[in-house]
């Protein structure tokens, strides 16, 4: 296992970071499966665990929380706010009002008295700077949170935070956590040199592309990714994004069997090459799964493997970019040009 440094922060964290996603309902798994899989995680070097609370709306930190028991200070754990919790209209946001009552939430699922790493789940346009980042702030001074970061903020949104941060005399975030992978690689123009430029530490979220990259998709299978099921659009190879993805994907499986490596091993080494980036949160659903991932522990691709998947998708470039979660409100959704 690598290790780098998170940001600014002096903490060293495992390049493969373990996302818990998939822990609970989503994936199907049970307690003792989670236990068994974070067991295995720690054993092969990984440090740092990701998870949030609306993760099986709690379930994914309740497990999280029994599996880490006991042994808590040798681990960094890491968790995100924001997105909604329920249907009551204030269990979201970045206000103080529900970060502060989100962080109780937290801690208690997890069984902790504090978390290494809290994130914003998304950036919140109703919400300005100053609020968010004075409540972290206060939290931080409190004891109850480490350092604090964003996740899929748009670059623009990045640099506002970091100049709230200074004007306010407040702390700044310390981390972004964008996807970014292969076939997305739309933050490599704007997300990636900002986070560069500010210090931030970069925990690269979705860097097999939802499957895309695992090596079970290729021409003439039938999908059958456990994403598919509830996210078909995604797949459905009669769209265009999808059939370029496809197209994509067999060039890249060359360009890995000539190399002697796995597709995964291919994609998680592609993302932590990037000198932008801290690590790759993988999201096991099996055992199995998170072996192959942990096979690519140590995977460092050699110049010519990196040209050959540039010549493939360009730097900069999103094979999907309707589906970029970065997107400014106001070109999704009517009423915030209109109002």
């Amino acid at each position: 296992m690598q290790y780098r440094t998170l940001g600014r922060t002096g903490v060293q964290v495992s390049t493969l970071v373990l996302g818990t996603m998939n822990f609970g309902r989503l994936g199907r798994t049970t307690q003792d499966e989670v236990t068994a899989m974070v067991d295995t995680a720690l054993a092969a070097g990984i440090n740092l665990i990701d998870t949030a609370d609306m993760y099986g709306q709690g379930e994914s930190e309740q497990m999280i929380g029994k599996a880490i028991a006991g042994r808590r200070d040798d681990i960094v754990v890491a968790t995100k706010a924001g997105l909604p919790m329920g249907d009551e209209r204030n269990h979201q946001g970045g206000s103080r009002r529900w970060l502060v009552n989100a962080l109780d939430g937290s801690l208690r699922r997890l069984g902790i008295d504090h978390v290494d790493l809290y994130q914003i789940h998304r950036w919140d346009p109703r919400t300005a700077d100053e609020e968010t980042l004075s409540a972290l702030t206060d939290l931080q001074r409190a004891g109850k949170i480490r350092y604090f970061g964003s996740s899929t903020f748009p670059a623009y949104r990045l640099v506002q935070a970091q100049w709230a941060a200074r004007d306010n005399h407040l702390s700044r975030y310390v981390t972004e956590q964008p996807s970014y992978s292969i076939l997305q690689r739309g933050v490599e123009a704007h997300v990636l040199p900002v986070a560069e430029q500010y210090g931030l530490g970069v925990l690269a979220w979705s860097p097999l592309a939802s499957g895309w990259l695992s090596g079970a998709i290729r021409k003439g299978r039938e999908i059958t990714t456990s994403r598919s099921a509830f996210m078909p659009q995604r797949f459905d190879t009669a769209v265009p994004a999808n059939q370029a993805r496809l197209d994509a994907v067999e060039r890249l499986a060359a360009i890995a069997d000539e190399a002697g490596l796995t597709m995964i091993q291919l994609a998680l080494g592609f993302v932590t090459a990037h000198p932008a980036v801290t690590g790759a949160i993988i999201g096991p659903r099996t055992m199995e799964h998170l072996h192959s991932q942990l096979a690519a522990a140590d995977t460092v691709l050699p110049a010519d493997v990196l040209d050959a998947v540039d010549a493939v998708v360009a730097p900069g470039v999103d094979l999907a970019a309707h589906e970029k979660f970065d997107t400014p409100p106001a070109l999704l959704d009517a009423a915030w040009r209109r109002r």
